[in-house]
């Protein structure tokens, strides 16, 4: 199963927010759309970085409340691991396993951002196809008998 797969069932919506934009607001908007990351948009509209929740908590930890003044590009991830629509969903969960984080942001054959998976997103994936297999495997025996 590829990427593609997995926006065509959850969508391609991508939520974002500028690089000026402060902390506070990040937060803001993770919780009023309960999700964990927000794709970071440069002035020119173009994929400059991510803030997730992690992002965020280590931005308190460091600097307390007076981080939340500050700018998401002070405490974003920038140039964040991407993937293309036909990537395959296993190579997508390997990237998101060995670099420990939970989102990442799609791009389309002339790499402009259309969707984001989360690892949520990649899990239940595979779970479905792991529950498929195992139903034609019993099929197939039930057959075979």
């Amino acid at each position: 199963m590829q990427v593609r797969h997995i926006l065509q069932g959850k969508g391609r919506d991508v939520v974002t927010i500028t690089s000026t934009a402060t902390v506070c607001d990040a937060a803001k908007l993770l919780t009023a759309k309960k999700i964990g990351a927000l794709v970071v948009k440069d002035k020119s509209g173009k994929l400059s970085g991510i803030i997730s929740e992690r992002d965020l908590v280590r931005a308190m930890a460091n600097g307390g409340a007076d981080c939340f003044t500050d700018p998401v590009s002070a405490h974003m991830t920038p140039a964040p691991e991407t993937c293309v629509e036909n990537d395959p969903v296993e190579s997508v969960m390997e990237v998101m396993t060995r670099g420990r984080f939970r989102h990442v942001p799609v791009l389309d054959d002339s790499k402009s951002l259309c969707g984001m998976v989360s690892i949520g997103d990649v899990v239940k994936t595979r779970i479905a196809e792991t529950v498929n297999e195992a139903a034609a495997l019993r099929d197939y025996i039930s057959a075979a008998v």
